[in-house]
């Protein structure tokens, strides 16, 4: 064996396989329909080798449960996305809207919980500037306002805000192919 394979196995040995049974249980109470989860484990493997290669892996275990999270997930979208030559032609126009469905709403829950972990991460005046923007829907002019401070700073508060939640997401892999704004939605 090359020493680099060497290295490697015994990177693997150490910091990925441990996690597989916390990974395994992880799934289970997660994804109880899950038939394949030898697969997702195994994919999640292949993932974690492929990603440490570029060195941007930061947490491995974070990133193991994102990608082991994310891979249920498509395997459930994959298993509910009927082949194209199995619908009949018909009238689109009378279909419903579409609505989340559960995956979607468990993943948005999920964001959401951890947003909600970052924000209780940031310094005392940031985490009022946050909340009092997204939450209670406040101006800049009205934080600074309340605060007694500038909208400048109100400004700067937000921006270190947004970028700590951001790092926050992207230290648990849950950046990816994700764009966090500068600005969230009101």
């Amino acid at each position: 064996m090359p020493p680099h394979d060497t290295e490697q196995a015994r990177w693997f040995s150490l910091e990925v396989q441990p996690h597989e049974p916390a990974l395994r249980a992880y799934l289970q109470a997660r994804f109880p329909l899950l038939r394949d989860s030898d697969d997702v484990v195994q994919e999640t493997y292949k993932r974690v080798l492929r990603e440490k290669d570029t060195g941007k892996i930061r947490h491995i275990r974070a990133f193991m449960f994102t990608a082991a999270r994310n891979l249920a997930l498509d395997f459930f979208r994959q298993r509910h996305r009927a082949p194209a030559d199995a619908i009949a032609p018909t009238s689109f126009e009378n279909l419903p809207e579409e609505a989340p469905n559960a995956v979607e709403t468990l993943c948005r829950q999920q964001d959401l919980e951890v947003l909600a972990e970052a924000v209780k991460t940031l310094p005392e005046r940031c985490r009022q500037v946050i909340v009092l923007r997204y939450v209670k829907g406040c101006s800049y002019k009205e934080i600074a306002a309340m605060l007694d401070v500038s909208v400048e700073t109100v400004k700067t508060h937000m921006a270190k805000g947004v970028k700590r939640c951001a790092d926050h997401f992207e230290e648990r892999g849950l950046l990816e192919n994700r764009s966090f704004p500068a600005e969230l939605p009101t």
